[in-house]
């Protein structure tokens, strides 16, 4: 179980494994935990968790201090995990649904931002997160823990074809949007659009979108900042623009 750390290793699998209390509360909730594991002195701690996964006839292992640090990627092990079937869904599949409100980040690096990204899109009712290009594994340990058990709440898509991806977006009849510093249009103006399917268009942490996804968006928004702060960092960006998206669209 602790080789499922290895992305190759998730793949050939089909499982990952997620680690502490949010994550396997979410994994049982949704149906996906498949095995249970609780280390043996944070049982009673875990209770309602082992009891739980009992009741829907999961099979729960209690395991060694030792076996425990061995599968927690954490410096102080959460004492309980869940083996888990890996959650990615295809992106026609979402588009079927109608959605209209979609989270696309392009070639993410970074797993604990990814994490919070699709924990905010969770938050703000957004219908999937979509990941393009050469991104992080979004069932990597770091993503699962930082998005706290919202990448079992919410579809996360993941395919390299960044092309492809945003044309289909597009044929979709949904308007993407990406900030810049410089955007034609101050989010605060922005309800007209908001107010229709649209996808907000994260890029990577270091180098931003590229520009030729820059350029094929159907509007540019820029984020009004008030203060003498240059920029805000990729969790707080999209932060800011799916509370206006819910905002609007929750009227």
């Amino acid at each position: 179980m602790a080789k499922l750390h290895r992305a190759s290793v998730r793949r050939s699998e089909g499982r990952f494994l997620a680690e502490g209390f949010n994550s396997v509360d979410a994994a049982l909730s949704t149906g996906r935990a498949e095995q249970v594991l609780v280390r043996d002195d944070d049982a009673d701690r875990h209770a309602d968790l082992i009891g739980r996964a009992l009741d829907a006839g999961i099979p729960v292992h209690r395991v060694t201090a030792r076996a425990a640090d061995k599968l927690s990627e954490t410096s102080t092990a959460p004492g309980v995990f869940a083996v888990c079937q890996l959650l990615t869904v295809g992106l026609a599949a979402v588009l079927g649904d109608d959605p209209r409100l979609l989270v696309i980040a392009v070639e993410p690096r970074e797993p604990g931002n990814l994490g919070t990204l699709t924990r905010c899109a969770d938050a703000m009712g957004a219908d999937a997160v979509i990941l393009l290009g050469d991104s992080v594994d979004p069932h990597n340990g770091k993503s699962v823990r930082a998005s706290a058990g919202s990448v079992f709440h919410i579809p996360v898509v993941r395919t390299v074809d960044v092309a492809g991806g945003l044309a289909a977006v597009a044929d979709a009849g949904i308007v993407t949007l990406a900030t810049t510093m410089d955007g034609e249009l101050s989010l605060d103006d922005a309800d007209d659009v908001l107010a229709r399917p649209h996808a907000w268009l994260f890029g990577n942490e270091a180098h931003g979108l590229p520009q030729q996804v820059l350029d094929g968006a159907d509007r540019s928004v820029r984020i009004p900042l008030r203060g003498r702060a240059e920029s805000l960092n990729l969790a707080a960006a999209s932060a800011v623009c799916l509370y206006a998206s819910a905002r609007v669209q929750n009227r």
